[in-house]
């Protein structure tokens, strides 16, 4: 029996067991009995593992080939009408261009504003649009006519695999940001504020009664906005390319204003709060006017995170600290830099985003310190409730002046840290 439901149901008996036969042992060491049993449990769940990375790997494959989405509303017909949206169509559209057929566009977004449950101020656009479908490319050595080449022939995958660009194009999803999309009203998180104590105790004295504490985090819908213009000339054209293009820049536009409010955010009403004004997370710092990265400094604000029992991390950071780091030493005389190689530091993933600041002030070294973070980025929690609004304003005066389209595009959404314990900055790093 193969099916990836009945592995997994073995693995599950199976660490059952072996939880029964340690448990039953207590303090002792197993019997003979229970440990050759033990062994022969440990042996037959190593084997299943292996069986169920492939077996896992197989319905993974039969899923796509067969065009089974992973995600969307539910409705395969309907996400797939929503991956064929077109941006520009919708745009062109509002805008009156004429000669422009966007009345799917226009189906499709009542669509999604019913389903939705709220009334959109301009035209209701999917987040699929964002969604890439992935290529593969199949290399040839022979030409149908049987000379010799290197021929590239383009093959789409059926389904559901696809590239979200406006979250590839987000830094704090990269480095594993959590995502809840399809929100509806305010959202309280959960988390654990105290765990149950345990202790030693004399025979025959009860030990003390201590219940779990949690409390929540609470997210509510923020509005992030952009502007951008579009010429007419381009609204008219049919291409792919063109569509992509669009696309590509919105998901750019929209996920700097998302990473500036996930990394900086004031909290100040309607801004969510970010990282650095976090209360709790912990905090390294140079000196009373801030200085130059040191070594020392990344160790310790690395071990900010260890101090709290939180395991893995990521740094972040903007160009300026990037770049002072992989001139500055570790230690004097030594051709050993503080970061290596720019995508890692002290052995940990690092990203680069000029949406970290290099504006802070610290003493008196006016505003010209950066931050450098270190965090458990699954902590770090992006909420949104709503597909993309877009409107259109065609006859903003500078951009009508110019035969251009002016076009705003809102999202709703909101950024919460989980365990401010999670996350760690310096906020006064000089960059000489």
């Amino acid at each position: 029996m193969n099916h990836l439901r009945a592995l997994l149901e073995r693995r599950a008996a199976i660490t059952a067991e072996m939880r029964s036969i340690n448990d039953a042992a207590g303090d002792n060491d197993l019997s003979g009995d229970q440990a050759g049993r033990f062994d022969a449990l440990r042996t037959e769940l190593a084997q299943l593992e292996t069986r169920i990375g492939r077996q896992s790997a197989l319905e993974d494959a039969e899923r796509r080939m067969q065009g089974q989405p992973y995600g969307g509303t539910g409705d395969r017909n309907l996400d797939r009408e929503l991956r064929n949206f077109s941006l520009v169509r919708a745009i062109a559209g509002q805008a009156g261009i004429p000669g422009v057929d966007a009345a799917r566009e226009r189906e499709l977004s009542q669509e999604i504003a019913q389903r939705a449950g709220r009334p959109f101020q301009g035209i209701a656009v999917p987040m699929s649009v964002f969604h890439q479908p992935v290529e593969q490319r199949v290399l040839t050595t022979t030409l149908p006519g049987g000379g010799p080449g290197s021929n590239l022939i383009q093959t789409d995958l059926a389904g559901g695999q696809f590239i979200d660009r406006l979250r590839n194009a987000l830094v704090t999803r990269r480095l594993g940001a959590r995502v809840l999309t399809g929100l509806m009203g305010n959202l309280d998180i959960p988390k654990l504020k105290a765990s149950a104590t345990t202790g030693w105790v004399n025979e025959n004295t009860a030990l003390t009664a201590s219940d779990h504490q949690f409390e929540k985090v609470s997210m509510t819908p923020k509005h992030a906005g952009a502007l951008t213009e579009l010429s007419r000339n381009m609204l008219q054209q049919p291409s792919v390319d063109v569509e992509n293009l669009v696309r590509g820049d919105f998901a750019a536009i929209l996920a700097e204003a998302v990473d500036q409010a996930a990394i900086n955010g004031s909290g100040t009403a309607p801004v969510p709060r970010g990282i650095l004004n976090t209360a709790g997370i912990g905090s390294v710092a140079i000196g009373a006017n801030g200085g130059p990265i040191t070594w020392d400094a990344v160790v310790n604000l690395a071990a900010e995170l260890d101090i709290d029992n939180v395991e893995g991390g990521a740094f972040l950071t903007n160009a300026l600290v990037r770049r002072n780091a992989m001139r500055t030493v570790k230690v004097s005389g030594q051709p050993v830099y503080v970061m290596e190689r720019p995508d890692q530091l002290a052995g940990y993933p690092a990203a680069v985003t000029n949406m970290v600041p290099s504006n802070l002030v610290k003493g008196s070294s006016g505003a010209v310190c950066s931050a450098l973070i270190f965090g458990r980025w699954s902590d770090l929690i992006l909420g949104y409730w709503s597909e993309l609004d877009i409107l259109v304003n065609p006859f903003e005066t500078t951009a009508y002046a110019k035969g251009n389209v002016q076009v705003r595009a809102m999202l709703t959404m909101d950024v919460a840290v989980r365990y401010p314990q999670s996350f760690a900055a310096i906020q006064d790093l000089t960059t000489p």
